[in-house]
């Protein structure tokens, strides 16, 4: 009988014990990434001080005779709207909350995983000139703060935190060093860098561009620790040569390639507009941040990626090849 209450007791301590675990888990799970929730932070070797960056001046191809060497800056805010959500048009189109992780945008303002080249043709739009194309990235947060906003935490997957409002976005257009370029087709799509470059076995498709505004000449592929008073940049640039066929290529990227470094396109693809989305936060000198990523991919400052689509008028894209054509700098 004593064996016997003494088994008893110790079963029960075990179910006590084990519900006393189990609560001190989950109440680690729902303190989510503020109390150190594995996967909420990018590791410490993600970050560089921008005075160690060594400098690199982007090598730029004498322009030739028949270069395109204008720009075209495409006024369309900084997502005043506060347009976000977890769908990916380009990669995962029909698919609601897609993307695994929260994406913010210019331009369109119906973009969403449902989105068809007819309704963004007939939807509202943020830039001023009327461009209703769709330009859009992943959220950069301050994991150390609390999101307050829906938003914020219906990503779920470790993407959780204060999303960082861009201080300013430039879409900007500019030509060829070599040739002059040809119209996108309407309804191009087309994305840069690699989502899943934490785990990617090289780094091809890498386009992350991070650094400090006065710093410019200090790009990096980690989070850049700034001087006070400096914002924390980030520079989308997209392939530039198109196969003349397709707006919708195998794994979003074989119809859209990069050109060479002296500004060539390769065999076989023509030279559009090259887009360059560039972003700029507030960031106080030493916080920590976090860019929305898949959960393996822990929130990877190498996974920054970028996506648009081109829905401007055969008018408007005209007026664009123009002006790069011409050489001139213009603003939509």
């Amino acid at each position: 009988m004593g064996k016997e209450r003494r088994l008893l007791a110790l079963v029960i301590c075990l179910v006590l014990g084990g519900g006393l675990l189990a609560a001190v888990l989950g109440a680690s799970r729902a303190a989510g990434p503020h109390h150190g929730a594995a996967g909420s932070r990018p590791a410490p070797s993600d970050y560089v001080d921008i005075a160690d960056v060594p400098r690199k001046t982007e090598p730029i191809p004498a322009p030739g005779a028949d270069s395109s060497a204008g720009s075209v800056v495409v006024e369309c805010g900084r997502n005043e709207e506060g347009h976000y959500n977890e769908d990916n048009l380009v990669v995962s189109p029909g698919l609601p909350a897609g993307a695994h992780h929260t994406h913010a945008y210019v331009g369109n303002l119906s973009t969403d995983a449902m989105s068809t080249d007819a309704s963004l043709a007939a939807a509202a739009t943020s830039c001023r000139g009327g461009d209703r194309s769709t330009y859009y990235w992943p959220v950069l947060r301050r994991p150390d703060l609390p999101g307050t906003r829906p938003h914020e935490s219906s990503a779920g997957h470790g993407n959780a935190g204060r999303i960082l409002p861009e201080s300013s976005v430039r879409v900007e257009f500019r030509g060829s060093p070599v040739s002059k370029v040809v119209a996108m087709p309407r309804f191009l799509r087309g994305m840069t860098g690699d989502a899943v470059a934490h785990t990617a076995a090289g780094d091809a498709d890498v386009r992350a561009r991070w650094g400090c505004s006065s710093t410019p000449d200090r790009p990096t592929t980690r989070y850049p620790r700034c001087p006070q008073g400096d914002l924390v940049t980030r520079t989308l640039v997209f392939p530039s040569c198109w196969n003349g066929l397709d707006t919708i290529g195998e794994g979003h990227r074989s119809h859209l390639k990069f050109p060479a470094g002296n500004g060539v396109c390769p065999r076989g693809t023509f030279p559009v507009p090259e887009l360059r989305v560039s972003l700029s936060y507030e960031v106080p000198a030493g916080a920590p941040l976090a860019l929305d990523s898949f959960p393996e991919q822990r929130h990877s400052p190498k996974t920054d990626h970028g996506m648009f689509v081109n829905a401007m008028t055969d008018r408007q894209m005209a007026e664009v090849v123009a002006c790069l054509n011409e050489g001139r700098d213009c603003r939509m």
